[in-house]
């Protein structure tokens, strides 16, 4: 449904995205990460056909970016960071707005509106002016108007930014709702809405590709992959304890806790439970680690500015 061909882009002497390429199909919701200044809003915009690649293309189902833009961007719905939108407009009016520019039919415009509204939570407030409202229900119009025409390929950039924390998760609702049927990109600085959300990871950093896989890939690759953390009493005796495992590889105190990195191939889950239980340790909590994103994420950038 999308392909980025060798996309590059520089301002000057600065080269935001540098040769980057990539194919998604139907039913991926890909989270799109990178530290700030990556060259993620750069590549969506380019997706989008909003900013000309200085060299490389993109396809949206098939039509180019550049080549058929009006035929490329029919197929999708974009949020771009800040969400422009007309303030003097109520929210009806400016979906309605959108809806007729997308050459929604006259006769289906009522039923197109209902459900961007509903789908959003904005029917309470669609006869206000948008300048009326908080930043939070401003996004939800923003998300409204790239989902009212029902694209097959959908770009947020950081949709659930200024929500409060019922909002973010309907709007995570809804992604999962859609996902099915369209290929969604969610551009997010929370990596929890990353897991949450997403069956595609890509890590962009220095404008490059430098990691592309699935949550649970990527959380194999993290050094807390099948480690052991445990709180318990007299932390610093029982620290030493477990240094003797052959099968630990690593002890770390930190914030009362005490993580056991194993060494490779190791299971260290019943050994720890079963030297708890021999020394009799008051042991108030202890899990079994699947990995942690941010430990990916911050190895991953870290590397690449280097």
């Amino acid at each position: 449904m999308l392909e980025a061909r060798s996309l590059y882009k520089s301002f000057g002497s600065i080269e935001a995205v540098k040769d980057l390429s990539f194919s998604l199909e139907k039913g991926t919701v890909l989270g799109f990460l990178g530290p700030n200044g990556a060259g993620k809003s750069t590549t969506m915009r380019m997706l989008t056909g909003f900013l000309t690649p200085t060299k490389g293309t993109a396809l949206i189902q098939g039509f180019d970016v550049q080549i058929d833009a009006l035929k490329a961007r029919r197929c999708m719905g974009y949020l771009p960071e800040g969400a422009p939108l007309y303030l003097e407009m109520t929210v009806q009016q400016f979906l309605l707005f959108i809806a007729r520019i997308r050459n929604i039919p006259r006769a289906e415009l009522a039923t197109r509106l209902g459900e961007a509204l509903e789908r959003l939570s904005l029917t309470d407030v669609a006869g206000q002016t948008i300048e009326t409202l908080s930043k939070g229900y401003r996004r939800r119009v923003g998300i409204a108007q790239a989902l009212i025409h029902d694209p097959a390929v959908l770009i947020l950039d950081e949709p659930t930014d200024g929500l409060d924390p019922n909002q973010k998760r309907d709007v995570r609702q809804l992604i999962r709702n859609m996902a099915d049927d369209k290929l969604i990109i969610v551009s997010t600085h929370i990596l929890g809405e990353v897991s949450a959300l997403c069956n595609r990871v890509m890590i962009i950093a220095g404008g490059e590709l430098k990691a592309d896989n699935s949550p649970v890939g990527l959380l194999q690759t993290s050094r807390y992959y099948q480690a052991v953390t445990l709180r318990a009493d007299n932390p610093q005796s029982v620290a030493t304890e477990l240094s003797n495992l052959p099968e630990a590889a690593q002890v770390e105190l930190k914030d009362h806790e005490l993580t056991i990195f194993p060494r490779k191939g190791a299971k260290l889950l019943p050994l720890v439970t079963k030297l708890a239980e021999q020394q009799q340790w008051n042991v108030q909590s202890l899990r079994l680690e699947e990995g942690r994103l941010d430990d990916v994420f911050r190895r991953v950038t870290t590397e690449a500015a280097q």
